[in-house]
């Protein structure tokens, strides 16, 4: 499609800044149109008030938590993958011969927090930022073991660092931790391996209780 936009709703597009990469959009609204709908309806739906911002606790925010009272009853689940890796060797003079190796837990410990049919999704609100090189390992791993065909990573944008100043608590979102601007530099280097990521970031919009104030009218002298 010549805009892949044209597939997601206004109400998205005015309240998230999203990012395409390698035709996510496009997988998700043509081929899981169930689970597009789902996520379409949990993001228009999803909201954050400024008690949200200021309470303490990264990842245990309510903010997370509220994703998951969307999703969950959804029928999207925690899902761990782990798998042994076998390995054949075909000894072929003087005799035919297959001589088995088994490496076990070739692969392990990947876990995805929302799976549904062959779409993932995760959301880093306030961890550090290393957590993004856990989240596109496992992306990457579900993808390539040909479990989903696509991801989708809801995180901060960059736009809500000037409601975090005005309230005055920027320092508590360091420059360290989970935000688009740590986020885009690791997808643009392939760590995803290739896997279709849609890339959701949380603006100013879905804030429903604060406005940022008018700045100052300047003075003019003649």
């Amino acid at each position: 499609m010549e805009d892949w936009r044209a597939l997601l709703p206004k109400t998205i597009l005015e309240k998230y800044e999203v990012h395409n990469i390698n035709h996510a959009a496009e997988i998700l609204a043509q081929a899981h149109k169930p689970e597009y709908g789902d996520l379409v309806e949990t993001l228009e739906g999803f909201h954050i008030t400024v008690d949200d911002l200021v309470m303490q606790g990264g990842n245990e925010s309510p903010i997370p938590k509220k994703l998951s009272a969307s999703l969950r009853p959804l029928d999207w689940r925690e899902v761990r993958i782990s798998g042994d890796l076998v390995v054949h060797l075909h000894r072929r003079n003087p005799a035919a011969e297959v001589e088995e190796h088994v490496i076990h837990n070739y692969i392990d410990g990947h876990n995805i927090d929302y799976v549904k049919n062959r779409v993932a999704v995760d959301m880093e609100w306030n961890s550090k930022d290393q957590t993004f090189d856990r989240d596109l390992y496992a992306f990457r791993t579900f993808y390539e073991c040909g479990v989903i065909s696509c991801g989708v990573i809801i995180t901060r944008s960059e736009q809500l660092n000037a409601v975090f100043a005005e309230l005055g608590i920027l320092k508590k979102y360091g420059a360290s931790t989970t935000w688009m601007g740590k986020l885009m530099p690791r997808l643009q280097s392939g760590r995803h391996g290739g896997c279709p990521i849609l890339v959701v970031g949380i603006t100013p919009a879905a804030i429903t209780d604060f406005t940022m104030p008018e700045p100052p009218q300047t003075a003019l002298f003649r």
